[in-house]
């Protein structure tokens, strides 16, 4: 499992997050979806993510003389433990939770700006809603949410099939004063 210093980096929770739904790229393919960071920058983050073991090298082909790598997301490390979230700070919570919610904007923004947006016909939505649970109620609605996530999970790129990412955020209320 990666750190938190590792993961919780504007650009390579980027990176983390255009490897997923099971994709595999090259880092050609990669700077092609981010390219507004500099090559030699992306590089280093990929390089920095593989040693850490967040990205495999699924496959690798020579191309002129130099290897071309093809990454895939090991999900397992590419999140942070229990341990690790509890040692976080508020302050370090805060600047992750930031990276999290800035990246989200930062994908919206590019679905705008890439040809003629439509809401309904790509099946856009953001809303938030509350609702009174126990804790027992509310740890049964989390495993829920894990089933109905866990089962599509398995899907593969097919026909007719469109890559879409699912963001989720799951806060408390904030107890009366």
């Amino acid at each position: 499992m990666a750190s938190s210093e590792v993961l919780l980096h504007p650009v390579r929770m980027r990176i983390v997050r255009a490897f997923l739904g099971d994709r595999a790229l090259t880092t050609t393919q990669l700077a092609a979806e981010l390219d507004d960071v500099p090559a030699g920058s992306l590089y280093r983050h990929v390089a920095l993510l593989a040693d850490a073991g967040v990205l495999r090298v699924a496959a690798e082909r020579r191309i002129r003389g130099s290897v071309e790598r093809t990454y895939t997301l090991a999900h397992a490390a590419a999140s942070l433990g229990a341990a690790e979230l509890a040692a976080m700070t508020p302050e370090q919570h805060s600047q992750a939770f930031l990276a999290f919610v800035a990246g989200l904007i930062a994908d919206f923004d590019r679905y705008l700006a890439a040809g003629t947006p439509d809401i309904v016909r790509d099946g856009v939505g953001y809303s938030m809603n509350a609702v009174w649970l126990t804790d027992t109620e509310f740890l049964e609605f989390t495993r829920d949410l894990a089933t109905v996530f866990q089962s599509r999970l398995a899907n593969a790129p097919g026909e007719g099939r469109r890559r879409r990412v699912v963001a989720n955020v799951i806060l408390p209320a904030p107890d009366k004063p």
